[in-house]
């Protein structure tokens, strides 16, 4: 997922940003054309009350108030219709001062004012589950050894300008959706090795999968670059999507450039068993940001320090490869720790020992068995 700063912060993942990009420009037409719609309602009652004053309800003021202030006095200028941006302000004013005048802690008639820790968390699941309605959260709350009735929580929404869950769930914030998403998607892409063989050097393509969650990389296909065609890429488009053990049996998304190889066979082949291809503008690197920083590590880490010599020690070189970055490679982005830990890393005790591959050039540092 997109790193966070303090754990507060959370940036957008580069990979889905040309979903973004097309999705919200579909997302903002349907907003102005509703936005539109309700500003032209809104005239036609007006019209209808012919000049008399509308009467709102504290718990309207206090909705009207919230959604204003999030808006700004600007924008409240061009939608409000009802009463004027000043007024929509001014209420928010007095709410934020109730607040702190004391007045909400005075004693009145009636039974006693719910522990502010019971309040804040209706909110709370109220504002991180839509679809949850009063009564499913009287029954959250209550199963937490709180004490609160349904009616209370009806009170307590209102109060904080919360609509009802069939209102709420209507709405999906970009976060819950890229949240929900994230661990679908995944990129892939080639890349060239030129191979020492007997004939001389030999070009090589590696297709490889990317995990965006994990990181986790599936090598797809190592072929010579003359031999590579649409049978090939289809089946290899066949033993991704494999009901078993294909490694993109439960993604929802593959992210992937504008390479002839990813044909329309291809595609078709990924979109019938259920996972649809997003095809990214030519010469968009950016947007493929996960799948490029793997070929750098590849290259910087291994390519650039032995010469493959025959296809036969390509294959061994990628593999290995392959499994010391799944396995034995601590990952910044991941915050320093490793995709698929093995057994021996959760080992605390013991000789520091070092695991060797391709004659030392890969390292993985671990404790010995006790």
């Amino acid at each position: 997922m997109g790193k966070s700063n303090g754990g507060e912060g959370w940036l957008l993942p580069p990979p889905v940003q040309l979903m973004l990009l097309l999705f919200g420009g579909w997302v903002s037409r349907q907003q102005q054309a509703a936005i539109a719609y309700l500003a032209e309602e809104n005239r036609v009652l007006r019209e209808q009350l012919g000049g008399r004053r509308p009467r709102f309800t504290d718990a309207q003021r206090r909705r009207l108030a919230i959604r204003g202030k999030a808006l700004g006095r600007k924008l409240l200028a061009g939608v409000c219709g009802i009463v004027t941006p000043d007024t929509i302000l001014r209420w928010y004013r007095e709410l934020v001062a109730r607040k702190y005048d004391g007045s909400a802690k005075k004693r009145g008639p009636g039974r006693p004012r719910l522990a502010e820790t019971i309040r804040e968390l209706v909110v709370r699941i109220a504002s991180e589950t839509p679809t949850a309605g009063y009564t499913k959260i009287r029954d959250i709350v209550n199963g937490l050894k709180r004490e609160v009735s349904r009616s209370t929580v009806k009170r307590i929404l209102d109060e904080q300008g919360i609509v009802p869950a069939p209102e709420r769930r209507k709405r999906v914030s970009w976060r819950e959706f890229l949240a929900a998403q994230w661990e679908g998607l995944a990129a892939t892409d080639f890349f060239d090795v030129e191979v020492l063989s007997w004939r001389g050097l030999v070009r090589y393509r590696v297709l490889f999968v990317i995990e965006l969650a994990t990181r986790r990389v599936h090598l797809a296909g190592i072929g010579h670059e003359g031999t590579l065609g649409q049978n090939w890429t289809l089946q290899v488009a066949r033993n991704l999507t494999d009901c078993v053990d294909g490694f993109l049996r439960e993604k929802r998304f593959l992210i992937m450039d504008r390479d002839p190889l990813f044909s329309a066979a291809f595609r078709r082949t990924l979109k019938d068993a259920g996972v649809k291809p997003v095809r990214l503008p030519a010469r968009s690197p950016n947007l493929n940001a996960y799948s490029e920083r793997f070929v750098l590590s590849v290259r910087s880490e291994l390519l650039s320090r032995v010469i493959p010599l025959g296809e036969a020690h390509l294959r061994r070189l990628i593999s290995e490869y392959f499994a010391h970055y799944n396995s034995e490679r601590y990952h910044q982005g991941l915050g320093g720790k490793l995709i698929e830990p093995t057994e021996l890393a959760s080992r605390t005790s013991g000789r520091v020992v070092c695991r060797k591959r391709l004659g030392g050039l890969l390292r993985y540092y671990h404790r010995a068995a006790a």
